[in-house]
């Protein structure tokens, strides 16, 4: 059974954020989930289920854009194994920062509007 961790965020109020804006927040609970790794396994893992449940409505809201389709698949694929499986692509926190701070930086930025 899935569970809904965003229940009052519809697609709707989603697809209003702007795609580095989504992806900024994905990367926050990612950055939680990291955090409580070491500390915490549940909480880690309920803060990448909520990660999950993000990017699921990204994907959903992303429809329309092949490139970033494949991307988001793959971003979604490497996380997992990261957390749940075997680390086969051999991810680590650090270059999960790089890439999710990206994010952040364009997300803070008045001039991006993608």
């Amino acid at each position: 059974m899935k569970r809904t961790y965003h229940r009052e965020l519809s697609a709707d109020r989603w697809r209003a954020l702007s795609f580095y804006d989504q992806m900024a927040n994905i990367g926050s609970e990612v950055f939680r989930a990291m955090s409580w790794r070491p500390k915490n396994a549940e909480y880690s893992r309920l803060a990448l289920e909520r990660a999950l449940e993000l990017l699921d409505l990204t994907l959903e809201t992303s429809a329309g854009s092949p490139p970033r389709l494949k991307e988001l698949t793959r971003l979604r694929e490497v996380l997992a194994d990261y957390f749940f499986f075997d680390n086969a692509y051999g991810s680590d926190d650090a270059r999960w920062r790089s890439y999710f701070n990206a994010f952040n930086h364009a997300a803070r930025n008045p001039l991006a509007k993608v």
